[in-house]
């Protein structure tokens, strides 16, 4: 991956909070959400994160890519940047 979102930074955004109140359990906490699974499983915190994506979008947070990779060394981008996103998802076709 080259580009992605960090849920973290977008989330002080949207929320203007300080990145002090940016980690995991605070985020969830302040959302009134509850961490499902086991602190620091990899599976367990993706899924949490994702809940909390989710919650931002319904709060109105148009996420976008934030960070990127570039020649090794990290870069942040800039939010007014166009929206990227993946193309919507097509059915798939059947040869006959």
């Amino acid at each position: 991956a080259k580009k992605w979102i960090n849920i973290r930074k977008s989330y002080g955004n949207f929320y203007k909070v300080p990145r002090s109140q940016t980690k995991l359990t605070v985020m969830l906490e302040k959302l009134e959400m509850n961490y499902d699974g086991r602190p620091h499983s990899g599976l367990d915190d993706s899924k949490n994160i994702a809940r909390i994506a989710v919650r931002m979008l319904q709060d109105g947070c148009e996420l976008r890519v934030n960070e990127r990779m570039h020649a090794g060394q990290l870069m942040t981008v800039s939010s007014s940047a166009p929206l990227e996103g993946a193309p919507a998802p097509q059915m798939p076709r059947y040869r006959n």
